[in-house]
């Protein structure tokens, strides 16, 4: 760690910063008195694929029977007309039709 003024961040920048993305962390002091601490982000490594599948195994169970049994009864069963369309659930034509 180490100790810069104000001064010195402005006058080299660039070479701070490029030692901060290196893993270097800076005490900014102003009028000798400590005001920031400038360090590098933590970066999140990519995952690889065998991790993905892991992650995907971890989740839990969704039953689509039950998710669906659970939102007719929040939800009603009123759009049952909209969704037996032959065009799909999202068709809107029978809307300008009339």
């Amino acid at each position: 760690m180490k100790v810069i003024t104000q001064r010195e961040l402005r006058n080299n920048s660039a070479a701070v910063l490029d030692s901060v993305e290196a893993g270097e962390t800076y005490y900014l002091t102003r009028n000798g008195v400590v005001v920031a601490e400038l360090r590098p982000v933590p970066r999140r490594r990519a995952l690889i694929a065998e991790e993905l599948v892991e992650q995907h195994r971890r989740l839990p169970h969704v039953d689509a029977r039950m998710m669906r049994q659970e939102a007719d009864e929040f939800f009603g069963t009123e759009i049952s007309a909209i969704t037996t369309s032959p065009y799909g659930p999202h068709d809107r034509r029978d809307r300008f039709l009339a």
